[in-house]
């Protein structure tokens, strides 16, 4: 009797064996190859400082994670203008990238997502993996909001063209990505970045930087009804006012249809997500668990 029962148990030890070993090896497997790198870049009035709560979502979703989140032009430093803290801010980041064999994934929110597109389009040999653009103006900014009133109390946004769409408006962050549908051929002709990374003005590196840009896997638009200081809201996933100030939505813009710097290659590879989250003011977007959580944690890998 004890044969037949030895052999019994002898075969079931093989088979939990069997199917230890495979779970063993997808946890060697993620213990050596580890998460990517996440880079954070801050938006406007924003520091370092305040994205404590993202940094400790991404640690508790996937630990060991190296979250950077980069500590320049902070707070009133952050209305330099975009072209000098594009600079600055991948200067920081390329150490990083080069330290990541596998590459990295950017966070940028609010108008650190426009800083994000800046490197992007210039930097030919990044790796950066999933571009998660965090309710950023990428569109443009056109509206009355409070961070307005306080930059520019005499002005509203009817009459700030008047300031933004001159030689001294365009050395304000704000300015460089003001973007009046009232004054169409005005925001082309002097806009010193967006009108540039967008390729709304013939520009000579428009087709290297349109290459650089569509080396991101991934581009995921996050953005809600309720942020309350994008203007429109729908900019932050490349929707925008015509001259009536009614939305025209992404795939009915130009620069979407012409693929200007590579949004409809982005579609059509099966590489570009929305996510749209209602009841979320924009302040809160980088501190808040359920935007984490649906829009962002999965595609940190």
């Amino acid at each position: 009797m004890a044969g037949p029962s030895f052999a019994r148990t002898r075969r079931r030890v093989s088979e939990a064996a069997g199917l230890m070993w495979p779970l063993l090896g997808a946890c060697l497997w993620a213990a050596v190859v580890g998460y990517k790198p996440v880079i954070i870049v801050h938006g406007l009035f924003d520091s370092s400082d305040d994205f404590k709560n993202l940094q400790r979502f991404i640690n508790e979703s996937h630990p060991g994670t190296n979250v950077t989140v980069i500590d320049l032009f902070d707070r009133g430093a952050s209305l330099e203008p975009m072209w000098k803290q594009v600079e600055g801010f991948k200067a920081a980041i390329y150490p990083i990238m080069q330290n990541a064999a596998d590459g990295v994934h950017f966070i940028c929110y609010s108008q650190g997502g426009l800083v994000c597109r800046g490197i992007l389009s210039i930097l030919p040999d990044h790796n950066v993996h999933s571009f998660i653009s965090l309710s950023a103006p990428q569109a443009g900014q056109y509206g009355d909001t409070d961070y307005l009133k306080y930059l520019f109390p005499q002005f509203v946004k009817s009459n700030l063209f008047h300031l933004c769409y001159t030689a001294i408006g365009q050395r304000v962050s704000i300015c460089n990505y003001w973007n009046d549908p009232h004054h169409r051929d005005m925001y082309v002709n002097t806009s010193d970045y967006l009108a540039l990374i967008n390729s709304e003005r013939p520009n000579p590196n428009s087709t290297e930087w349109k290459e650089n840009f569509l080396k991101i896997q991934k581009l995921v638009l996050i953005g809600g009804p309720d942020d309350g200081v994008i203007t429109p809201w729908q900019s932050s996933q490349f929707g925008f006012y015509d001259d009536n100030e009614t939305v025209i939505e992404i795939q009915h813009q130009d620069l979407y249809l012409r693929d200007v710097f590579g949004l409809k290659t982005l579609a059509a590879r099966g590489d570009l997500f929305f996510c749209t989250v209602p009841g979320v003011v924009h302040v809160w977007w980088h501190s808040n668990e359920t935007v984490f959580h649906t829009c962002i944690e999965k595609w940190l890998v």
